[in-house]
């Protein structure tokens, strides 16, 4: 399969939007360093290779090659407006993910590998913020060690009860997106639901 080209800049800005992976786009996205560039542009705003190299411990070089590839796949695009000089600016070009499960099943044993490393760099990904939260929670009010939680419950569910909870806690999260409050905090919220192995 070839690469896909750099999409040329559209004329008018547009509202990121949530992107559900297929095996084209999971290609481009499927790499550790790739998927860390992509969180700090969503969460951290438009940053140039440079800037991400420094906070990523990357090589600028390395960091200018995943954001091209980045692109090259619709994650990430120019930020003209932060342009000034030589160096180019970065901003993600989508607002979330969504996995497809099938990806798990496709008959191309790359996609499936791929997958694969997608789903485990995503729980790296939440080990690691959760052990940056606790190493730096000093630095917060009290009020934030209060507000903060790292719970884990047990049940015996069907897997359609399964989905059902999954749904729930989903909507339930989804009632607090958009709320414009001057105290606000971005806060990361993680769910892991799965079936217990048995020993």
């Amino acid at each position: 399969m070839d690469e896909p080209k750099e999409a040329a800049p559209a004329d008018e800005p547009r509202e990121p939007q949530v992107r559900t992976l297929d095996a084209r786009s999971l290609r481009g996205l499927a790499h550790p360093l790739r998927m860390q560039l992509l969180d700090a542009l969503r969460f951290g705003g438009p940053a140039t290779a440079s800037q991400l190299a420094g906070k990523l411990g990357e090589s600028s070089g390395s960091t200018s090659y995943h954001l091209r590839q980045l692109a090259a796949y619709g994650f990430v695009e120019d930020a003209p407006e932060h342009g000034k000089g030589r160096e180019r600016w970065w901003q993600a070009a989508i607002r979330g993910l969504e996995f497809d499960d099938t990806l798990l099943d496709d008959p191309n044993p790359a996609v499936r590998g791929a997958a694969d490393l997608y789903l485990h760099e995503v729980a790296t990904t939440h080990a690691r913020e959760l052990s940056t939260w606790l190493g730096n929670r000093e630095r917060y009010a009290e009020e934030w060690n209060r507000a903060t939680d790292m719970s884990s419950m047990t049940l015996r569910l069907t897997a359609e009860q399964t989905r059902e909870l999954i749904e729930q806690m989903h909507a339930l999260v989804d009632r607090f997106r958009g709320k414009d409050d001057p105290d606000a905090q971005t806060v990361r919220v993680h769910t892991h639901t799965f079936p217990l192995i048995s020993e």
